[in-house]
């Protein structure tokens, strides 16, 4: 596990060096102009020792500044890296716990039917928690290969994919489906279907798992014909996100708070996905205020867009056409 380390230490060094850079060049500039004063003879060479001099100094101060972004950036990162290792533990024990103790259980007692079928549901569950975080893991992999994906562009029916993960995701968590609710003119938007996939799943994966009680989520899709692009936006009631951690939670890793302490699943690692993909998409997302003062308002814009023709229900149609 990585070592959490503090930040007091470099960030009080950096400062000391600061300091110490300032102080010398004020030293110097003053050393220097007072020589040439002094000595007219040399007040040449004074001059030039302190347009050299400042210079050196200036290229050191900032040398230590940038060490210092540079060492609070991977001191972050590896607080990062540890929850992301806490909670991929967590998220890999839970399960496998719950799967030991109910497979021990039904080996070693006569359940009655209601019971097993109980057991058998909690089971499968806990498979598909275990399904989650192993898809979501592999999907970084995918997207740190820097490799083109084997699968084409074409195509892909938004509102499609939005009811079929709503459906999914809502059995998942146990909430009812008339939580969620859809609004959507039938957008295509052109792109692999595996990346819309992410970024549905993800984003109706957060506004779930946050959102307050009872749960409401609403999902507006819009086609901006001058541009072609689908504007989504998917909003839930939950408490919000402080305006000071609305791009952090995009990070690699990312989630507020002490791992250990948390009452939600997750590694870190789903806006993240949801960002990379919207960067390779030539999009963008952003995180604003809800409407209503509480909860949190994803919008999202996607590129190459159209409003589906009329006589298309499929997922995939006319993959020969590709957008200008």
């Amino acid at each position: 596990m990585f070592e959490r380390k503090s930040l007091k230490w470099p960030i009080l060094l950096a400062v000391v060096m600061i300091v110490l850079l300032v102080g010398l060049t004020v030293g110097w500039v003053l050393l220097n102009v007072f020589g040439a004063i002094s000595s007219q003879k040399s007040s040449n060479v004074y001059w030039a020792l302190l347009s050299v001099g400042s210079v050196m100094f200036l290229f050191v101060l900032a040398g230590v500044i940038l060490y210092l972004i540079w060492s609070i950036q991977q001191i972050n990162l590896n607080r990062r890296q540890s929850n992301f290792i806490d909670a991929v533990t967590h998220e890999l024990k839970s399960p496998i716990s719950s799967l030991r103790l109910f497979l021990q259980t039904l080996g070693k007692r006569n359940i009655d039917e209601v019971k097993r079928r109980e057991f058998y549901g909690s089971m499968l569950d806990d498979v598909d928690r275990l399904d989650q975080l192993i898809t979501q893991l592999l999907n970084v992999a995918r997207l740190q290969q820097n490799s083109d994906s084997p699968e084409p562009e074409t195509w892909v029916s938004v509102e499609w994919i939005l009811e079929d993960y709503a459906s999914k995701l809502t059995l998942q968590h146990h909430v009812a489906r008339d939580c969620l609710a859809i609004d959507s003119p039938g957008c295509d938007v052109w792109s692999r279907q595996i990346d819309i996939e992410i970024l549905v799943r993800n984003l109706i994966d957060n506004a779930l798992k946050y959102g307050g009680r009872p749960l409401t989520v609403q999902i507006v899709v819009q086609f901006d014909a001058p541009l072609n692009s689908a504007r989504i936006s998917i909003t839930d009631n939950g408490p919000g996100i402080p305006k000071h951690l609305r791009k952090k939670i995009f990070k690699r890793f990312y989630r507020a708070g002490d791992e250990l302490e948390r009452t939600k699943p997750g590694t870190g690692l789903g806006l993240f996905l949801v960002r990379s993909i919207v960067r390779r998409l030539k999009g963008s997302i952003r995180v604003a205020d809800s409407p209503k003062n509480s909860g949190t308002r994803f919008e999202l814009v996607l590129p190459h867009a159209r409003l589906r023709p009329s006589d298309n229900q499929h997922l995939q149609v006319d993959s020969e056409h590709q957008p200008l």
